[in-house]
């Protein structure tokens, strides 16, 4: 009988499923190669400078909490996580692109925390088969008002490409570091500049300089639910439409 048992014990441990392996995809987002930084300009150029818009269009507000994500180290060691309390403002606008262009859709976005000012352009593709989307960012300190920042009409810091069953792309201003200094950049400065004049255009579209202080002024308000005293996010709203 120790026998059997010891034998009908062999193929569960035979059966043992091993450690799921783990691929990890860097971006070179620093020094992008010849072939990505062809792609990248290749869907530059395909953004429309006079876009025609349908009438249906989305602008949303609200709050969102910066809590710090669980660590799955520290829950391991029986860690305690500290959460942070700070939030992050945040507005969207959303347009659809009529007719059959290479774009389906635009959404600008502008996010402000304690620390960052983020603006967020983000293009998505009509019929994806290899490109999905195009994003092109630009940050700032939080040293002065959303209103200054987008007078400045700061340069494009950021482009990616998500791409259908393959890694991104993206393009980035990088900085020193203690392991050395920063890399030359000069060879990316003709995409910086066209992503930054597509960032200038579409802030003008979406009268971004107007609608953005407005909009965040109100999620900043928050607002209470019916009968009871506390804040909550508050949610999209919609309000006047861009001009075209």
């Amino acid at each position: 009988m120790p026998l059997l048992l010891a034998a009908a014990g062999l193929p569960a441990a035979a059966q043992q499923t091993p450690p799921p392996q783990i691929k990890v995809h860097m971006i070179n987002v620093c020094t992008p190669s010849a072939a990505e930084q062809k792609e990248m300009d290749a869907a530059l150029s395909r953004v429309p400078s006079a876009p025609s818009f349908r009438p249906d269009f989305e602008v949303d507000r609200g709050r969102t909490s910066m809590d710090d994500a669980p660590n799955v180290l520290q829950a391991a060691a029986n860690v305690k996580t500290v959460h942070s309390s700070e939030v992050a403002n945040w507005v969207r606008i959303r347009r659809e692109i009529s007719g059959d262009g290479f774009f389906s859709t635009v959404q600008y976005s502008f996010s402000v925390d304690p620390k960052t000012m983020l603006e967020t352009l983000v293009f998505r593709v009509r019929d994806p088969k290899d490109l999905m989307e195009l994003s092109i960012e630009d940050s700032a300190s939080n040293v002065t008002s959303p209103k200054s920042m987008l007078a400045l009409e700061t340069p494009a810091t950021h482009i990616k490409l998500e791409r259908f069953g393959k890694s991104s792309v993206a393009l980035a201003r990088c900085g020193g570091t203690e392991a050395g200094p920063a890399p030359d950049q000069s060879a990316y400065e003709p995409l910086f500049q066209r992503a930054s004049s597509i960032l200038t255009n579409y802030r003008r579209l979406f009268q971004a300089k107007e609608t953005v202080p407005e909009e965040l002024r109100r999620a900043s308000m928050g607002f209470t639910h019916p009968g009871t005293a506390h804040a909550a996010p508050a949610r999209g709203k919609k309000t006047r439409q861009p001009s075209k």
